[in-house]
């Protein structure tokens, strides 16, 4: 595989793994309910993705950090609506 291919494959591979939080970004939105969802899930995730996301800067992996940086903007969004939507509730 080359160079370019091997980019194109994994840019794929990040979109596709992190289009799964516009779901659940979504739901939360039209329904302003998150109190399935913890705190501690999105914070983990983000911690991990920020490391991931130094390694791709670190190696140059543009894949790596595009899918990554994306992930971690969708994890504080659901953060962020997680908390105006229970201090709406109150």
């Amino acid at each position: 595989m080359g160079d370019l291919s091997l980019e194109l494959f994994g840019l794929i591979a990040g979109a596709i793994t992190s289009l799964g939080f516009i779901p659940q970004l979504f739901r939360g939105f039209r329904t302003k309910k998150l109190d399935d969802i913890s705190y501690f899930m999105p914070m983990v995730l983000a911690v991990g993705m920020t490391l991931w996301f130094i390694y791709g800067y670190m190696s140059n992996a543009i894949a790596i950090m595009a899918a990554n940086a994306f992930s971690i903007c969708c994890c504080f969004i659901l953060i962020l609506m997680k908390k105006k939507y229970s201090l709406l509730k109150k």
